[in-house]
């Protein structure tokens, strides 16, 4: 027998009618959202990098990548005669950006650190918008940029690894919540292959397939998606030598060991900056639990995934905190969503507030440390001719690229040959404990072709000549006292010391009995795992 429904009470407000649809039966357009919030949102990832156009260049990392980059349009092989302990996809970045704009700026690769930042921003904002509406939507998109600079500006301002992590990783959160598995396990490939950290946030990503997608057909997309991106890149560098310089080589560099307390002050400090950044952030966060749920467990592995990141190889530079941020502005924007609005325009407001600090920072604040890598670099511009190579022993890359002169060697800082990279100050910096087989390298290209000029800018840090014999007996047995230019020592080739070597003493692509760490798989299981 039909029953009839049920008639609404009186004492029901009346129901919304619906909108009337255009003539000629045409649906409505949809609101504008993203035709308004985009424009929003990349004046503002301008704004918040407008100190980055200020100097060439930040740190000794953009440096690095700039002289790499040089080095691979010269015809330099990627982990043979070109080397980092780096994956490989920036280096092809910045090779790609000097190949179309010229090699005498980093402006092209500021306006792409722009471009990155607005694309997590618009990522996070999605995200954001499909869980918790249009007005959540633009607050994440909001609060990110705002805290997305907080820190020193050499580590946020600048155009290198960790920047170029966040849209990746945002992207794999972005394609895990809507169950695009392929496209995740290749935005986890992509942030991997910027930086081995970037790796991190397959974390969220199986979090999330395993609440929504416990089959296995989503286990084998994401992990199709993320081996082919990987498999490509060392079938084009050399599967040992990529497995080498982006794995196994690091292990003296990621130890704790020896330099405790100037690591542990170094994260306290970068710590506390981090959190006078998020100042605006935490206090939702940590509100919100005892409110309502705001259902993101895969935002707190997200953000867990990216600590682990920070701490992995105990070095906690100001660039690392950078992972942290796109899942914090998320768990914030989540706990806003079910805090009173007045806590929202808070958050807004105290963030705007901590951005114009660090605003003001890059801005004004003086780079002491670029001003004398522009010296040193004038008068190796000065002293040596285009053609020819020099050494600058010390950890300022940028002085080869600032000069416009050739590298002697294919280890561009101390660092690879002393393993005083990270800023390490204990003990363990020496010959000893440089990367598998990089001296018989460095001793076959300083016979081969001698520099013409060494720069001794150590200024004494542990990786002084004194400290290092067989620099010592280079700079003693061949090489004259030229100059000194704020503290860096310059030595010019002594005529007493005879032509150089025959270049088939130091090949161009060592073999493997000599340096297993660029040809051979040996070398692969002679250092400890990063």
């Amino acid at each position: 027998m039909l029953t009839r429904p049920p008639i609404p009470s009186p004492s029901v407000s009346a129901p919304v009618l619906p909108r009337q649809r255009p003539a000629g039966g045409a649906r409505p357009a949809p609101r504008p959202y993203w035709r308004h919030l985009l424009p929003a949102l990349a004046l503002l990832a301008l704004l918040t990098r407008l100190p980055s156009f200020r100097h060439a260049l930040w740190n000794p990392d953009e440096g690095y990548l700039a002289v790499q980059a040089r080095m691979l349009a010269d015809g330099g092989v990627l982990y043979d005669t070109v080397v980092d302990r780096k994956p490989p996809l920036l280096p092809w970045l910045y090779e790609a950006a000097f190949a179309l704009f010229g090699d005498e700026s980093l402006l092209p690769l500021h306006l792409c650190a722009v471009a990155a930042q607005l694309l997590t921003a618009a990522l996070l904002a999605s995200v954001a918008r499909r869980r918790w509406g249009d007005t959540a939507g633009r607050t994440a998109g909001a609060l990110y940029l705002l805290v997305s600079i907080g820190l020193n500006p050499e580590d946020a301002q600048a155009a290198t690894f960790e920047v170029f992590i966040l849209p990746f990783t945002a992207a794999a959160v972005w394609c895990a919540d809507r169950g695009r598995w392929c496209g995740a396990g290749v935005a986890v490939a992509a942030a991997f292959l910027t930086k081995q950290t970037g790796g991190a946030v397959l974390a969220p990503v199986l979090w999330l397939l395993w609440q929504n997608a416990p089959a296995r057909s989503a286990l084998f997309r994401t992990a199709f998606g993320f081996c082919l991106p990987v498999l490509y890149a060392a079938l084009l560098t050399g599967p040992h030598r990529f497995l080498f310089w982006t794995v196994t080589g690091s292990g003296t560099y990621a130890s704790f060991t020896g330099s405790e307390l100037h690591v542990l002050f170094r994260g306290l400090v970068n710590t506390l900056i981090f959190a006078f950044a998020c100042a605006g952030l935490v206090p939702p966060v940590l509100r919100a639990p005892r409110v309502a749920r705001t259902g993101a467990a895969d935002l707190w592995v997200w953000l867990l995934a990216a600590a682990g990141a920070v701490v992995l190889g105990f070095h906690f530079f100001g660039h690392y905190y950078l992972q942290l941020m796109p899942p914090i502005a998320l768990l914030a924007t989540g706990a806003l969503h079910v805090l009173p609005a007045r806590h929202r325009t808070r958050a807004l407001l105290t963030s705007a507030g901590t951005c114009a600090v660090f605003l003001a920072w890059g801005l004004l604040a003086p780079r002491p440390e670029l001003a004398h890598v522009r010296k040193v670099a004038e008068a190796v511009k000065v002293r040596t001719g285009p053609q020819d190579r020099v050494l600058i022993w010390g950890i300022h890359p940028e002085a080869y690229w600032l000069a416009d002169r050739a590298p002697a060697t294919r280890y561009l800082t101390a660092g690879l040959l002393t393993n005083y990279s990270g800023g390490r100050d204990g003990p363990q910096v020496g010959e000893k404990y440089a990367m598998a087989g990089a001296w018989p390298v460095f001793r076959g290209e300083m016979a081969a072709r001698p520099p013409v000029l060494i720069v001794d800018d150590s200024r004494g840090k542990p990786f002084a000549p004194e400290r290092v014999p067989t620099l010592r007996r280079l700079l003693a047995g061949e090489y004259e006292h030229l100059t000194t230019v704020d503290g860096a020592v310059l030595y010019v080739r002594s005529p007493a010391a005879g032509p150089p070597s025959p270049p088939s003493s130091a090949p161009s692509t060592p073999s493997a009995s000599s340096t297993p760490c660029t040809a051979a798989a040996s070398c692969a299981s002679s250092a400890s795992p990063r």
